[in-house]
Formats: C-alpha cells, sequence, structure tokens
C-alpha cells in the first residue's frame, strides 16, 4: 500500500521547487535543473521587460497582422517550453504546465473582457490603449506574484488550506457563471465617483501620464482612475486565478511560468479580438466550468490527504480519487472549445436573424 504523503506534499510530488534528487521509487524522478529554472525566469521577464519597453516607446495601434505575429510567436514559445520541459524533465512536468498554461490564459482572456468594458466605460482613446493596458498586464503580473508566494507558504504550512481552495473555486465558479461584468463595471463606479468628488480631474488623457497642468494648476488626468479599475480588477482575477493553478500544480516554478505565458501576447490579443470577446457569450459558461472542476478536484484531493484530526480520526479518505493531470487538460481543453463553439454558432444566428428581420423591413 502506498505510503500517504507527508504534510506538504501534494498531488503526488513535493511542494518545493524542483532542485534536487527525490528518494528512489518517488512518483517524480526526473528533476528540472536549477540553471534551467533561475535561465527560464530570466528570460521570460526580459521577454516581458522588452514587450513594456516597446508598449511605451511606440505607442500605435497595432494592425491584425501585426497582432497575430505576436501572439502565433508567444504561443509557439510557450509550446517550446512544454517540450523542453518533456525532454528537460518529464512529461508530468510538461503536462502540468500545459494544463495550468491553459488556465491561466482562459482567465486571462476572461481579464480582457473586463479590460474592454473598463476602456470602454472611460473612453479612453484607442491610442493610448496600448500603454495603459500594459500597466494594467504588469500588475496583474505582479498581483499573481504575490499571490503565488503567499499561496506556497499556505500550503507548505497547512495542509487543509486545499479544502478552503476547493470550496472557494466552487463558489467562484458558481459567480462567474450569475454575474454580468457589467453589474461588476456598475459598483465600481461608485468608488469613481468617490474619487471625482474629492480631487480634481481634466477630462483628457495624455497617454498613461497621472497628473498634468492646467493654468499652472496640477491635476489628475482620467489615467488614475483606468489604473484603479484596472488594478481592482487584476486583484480580484489574482485571486482566482492563483488557487486554481494550484489545483494543477504547486511547483512554484511551473506557477510562475504558466502565470507568465498566460500574459504573455494579451496586449496583442486585446487589439486582435476587440469586439469579438464581447461578443463570445458562452465564454464565462466555459471558464465556469473549469474552476468548478478545479474547485471539485482541490476538495477531493484534500479529502485524500486529509489530515484534519476531526475528520476521519485524522486519516485520508480512501474513496476520494486523486484527478490525473491529463484529465484536467482534457477537461480545460473541451471546455473552452465548447464555449467558444457555441458562441460563435449563436453569433453568426444572431446575425441571421439580424439579416432577415431587415430584409422583411
Amino acid at each position: 500500500m502506498q505510503e500517504p504523503a507527508r504534510a506538504g506534499e501534494t498531488f503526488g510530488h513535493p511542494l518545493r521547487p524542483f532542485a534536487g534528487p527525490r528518494p528512489e521509487g518517488s512518483p517524480l524522478e526526473t528533476v528540472i535543473p536549477a540553471w534551467f529554472e533561475v535561465g527560464s525566469a530570466v528570460v521570460l521577464v526580459l521577454i516581458l521587460a522588452v514587450d513594456v519597453f516597446l508598449a511605451f516607446r511606440r505607442p500605435h495601434i497595432p494592425s491584425t497582422r501585426e497582432s497575430a505575429l505576436w501572439i502565433g510567436f508567444y504561443v509557439v514559445l510557450a509550446l517550446l517550453f512544454a517540450l523542453a520541459l518533456l525532454w528537460i524533465g518529464d512529461a508530468d512536468h510538461a503536462g502540468e504546465f500545459v494544463a495550468g498554461w491553459l488556465t491561466e490564459y482562459s482567465l486571462s482572456i476572461d481579464n480582457l473582457f473586463v479590460f474592454l468594458l473598463i476602456m470602454a466605460r472611460f473612453s479612453v482613446p484607442r491610442k493610448y490603449q496600448q500603454e495603459i493596458l500594459m500597466v494594467g498586464i504588469v500588475l496583474a503580473l505582479i498581483f499573481r506574484g504575490i499571490f503565488i508566494v503567499l499561496g506556497v507558504q499556505l500550503i507548505e504550512h497547512f495542509s487543509w488550506i486545499f479544502y478552503l481552495f476547493g470550496l472557494f473555486l466552487i463558489y467562484t465558479a458558481a459567480n462567474q457563471a450569475l454575474t454580468n461584468h457589467d453589474d461588476e463595471m456598475a459598483n465600481e463606479s461608485r468608488v469613481i465617483r468617490f474619487m471625482r468628488k474629492r480631487m480634481a480631474f481634466t477630462q483628457h488623457f495624455e497617454g498613461a501620464r497621472l497628473r498634468t497642468v492646467i493654468d499652472g494648476k496640477k491635476v489628475f488626468t482620467p489615467a488614475l482612475i483606468v489604473f484603479i479599475a484596472l488594478g481592482s480588477t487584476d486583484l480580484v482575477f489574482a485571486l482566482d486565478s492563483i488557487p486554481a493553478i494550484f489545483g494543477i500544480t504547486t511547483n512554484p516554478f511551473l506557477v510562475f511560468a504558466a502565470n507568465v505565458f498566460a500574459l504573455m501576447g494579451l496586449r496583442q490579443l486585446y487589439f486582435l479580438l476587440g469586439d469579438l470577446v464581447q461578443k463570445l457569450v458562452y465564454l464565462k459558461y466555459g471558464i465556469a466550468a473549469i474552476l468548478g472542476f478545479i474547485g471539485v478536484k482541490l476538495f477531493l484531493h484534500a479529502l485524500h490527504e486529509n489530515e484534519l484530526p476531526f475528520l476521519n480520526g485524522g486519516k485520508g479518505f480512501d474513496w476520494a480519487p486523486e484527478i490525473p493531470t491529463i484529465v484536467s487538460l482534457g477537461v480545460i481543453v473541451v471546455a473552452m472549445a465548447i464555449a467558444v463553439v457555441a458562441s460563435v454558432i449563436k453569433l453568426r444566428m444572431d446575425v441571421r436573424a439580424g439579416k432577415g428581420n431587415g430584409s422583411a423591413g
């Protein structure tokens, strides 16, 4: 009979980064070298830094071709990274990264949808959206980085935290399916109205500048309000995404890599998809299904590795299954595919119905 996992060990492998050999007979024999982890982290941060530099150095509206090429580059880069993990590590590492990347990418697209609403609500000129969007993406990376560190510490010291993660994701899934993003924006506008009453704002944007001078007086630009709106949105999505990724892998390196790759190309995706994201009406249900599935997976794992003394005498529940990564990957892909295809079908039906009404009139 297999020895139950010790505290700090989850999903069949230790929580700590793969930095040294494991005992013989452990589930994952292959390790990822420290040089690969450090080198990859440095390269990924540099790529994001270059993207930020280009956004502010050459602000413009990317063409469809330019956006598609950049997105293709980042997707290929992620797949090459997965192949590198397969070669240097093993199929488990590569599978966990791909599943985690797809999960975070789906949540990033949902985040992008809210970004579109924010840009529209505050009438951000399209030529300035690239700079402001990059600030939102950087804030998203910072918040996720903070929650990754916090999540790692919580999991390492409190194994029962998976119960809370699982329940939180199930609640988030239900909220995702039932809540309208427009309602969230309406609530947020109360904070904005509070700021406008107590601070001097100009009506015009000056790129990503927060303050400007009018008639010798310093005033804030609307960019400050937009940044606060983007930051609060990023914070909420970070609270959702980090428990979700820990439902796929608890390796901090893979969690970090999946999040960075998910944010890469988000700026270009914003301009490529544009209003199309808002027309993918069933996308939120696909994301809700993914979050709900991972929530159930986390809760089952918590039951399987239970250490709470008032549940089953502090022993794990043998009947609680451990869902493998390949199943998680399949659920993620199928859920997103069904949501997108159903949305496209509905969009075409709406277009045809609109044409039919027009011709009949």
